[in-house]
């Protein structure tokens, strides 16, 4: 049975070949092709103009479109540059507002949202929300703020979560919290965000699972900065569970 398909593949592979080489070789072949796409494209030049003029304009959009996206993100980050200062500054209100001679964050994201740095000005100003207790705002800029980059990404989430925190809800701020050490984990970060999302389900008199957090800090995590704490603060989770 499978002599028999190899037969029947091999038969096929050699009429292709022959195919072609008449193809190639013979003139009269490539003649009488290319009438039948002279008369095809004839018979439906409006369709086929139609159709090649649609796919110009589609890659033209595109390639446009990201021309002038490249463009604004270079007007942008120059326009942020003092935002970005006065946040450093914690001069907040001009960082989000602008100081009526410079852009703040949020004028760069409602002119330039689309580009690299409106989104990043969605970060600067969910951090900047936090910072100065409004805790909503701050959730709802970082949460449309995103990024690939692991230590960047990963803080938005801790922010978040301690946006969370802020406002008593301990169940997102420990989601939230769980997000930043999962999202490409490191050695540097991750106790860090471990920590905090313990804290949360501390909160929540979720005992069980804070444990589980110092316990990753003490398995994966050995040497890290929080270690020394979560084996207390476990130990003591531990001796509140004992009868």
């Amino acid at each position: 049975m499978a002599s028999r398909r190899y037969k029947v593949k091999k038969a096929a592979q050699v009429a292709v070949k022959e195919e072609v080489k008449d193809f190639i070789e013979k003139p009269e072949v490539l003649v009488e092709q290319f009438s039948k796409t002279e008369a095809f494209f004839q018979k439906n030049k409006n369709l086929v103009l139609g159709v090649l003029g649609a796919v110009i304009l589609v890659v033209g959009g595109v390639l446009g479109y990201r021309f002038y996206v490249s463009s604004q993100d270079e007007i942008a980050q120059k326009e942020m540059f003092q935002a970005v200062f006065y946040f450093e500054q914690d001069s907040l209100d001009q960082a989000l507002n602008g100081d009526g001679l410079n852009f703040g964050f949020l004028d760069i994201i409602s002119d330039y949202g689309a580009t690299n740095a409106g989104n990043l000005a969605k970060f600067y100003s969910g951090a900047s929300y936090l910072k100065i207790g409004e805790f909503e705002n701050a959730i709802s800029q970082l949460n449309a703020f995103s990024s690939s980059d692991l230590l960047v990404q990963a803080r938005a989430y801790s922010l978040i979560g301690d946006a969370y925190m802020e406002l008593g809800n301990y169940s997102d701020a420990s989601k939230n919290f769980d997000k930043a050490a999962n999202y490409q984990p490191n050695k540097n970060i991750t106790p860090h965000y471990l920590m905090k999302a313990a804290l949360a389900y501390e909160r929540q008199s979720d005992n069980t699972t804070a444990i589980a957090r110092y316990d990753k800090i003490l398995t994966s995590h050995f040497g890290s900065a929080e270690f020394q704490n979560a084996r207390k603060y476990k130990a003591r989770l531990e001796a509140l569970a004992s009868p």
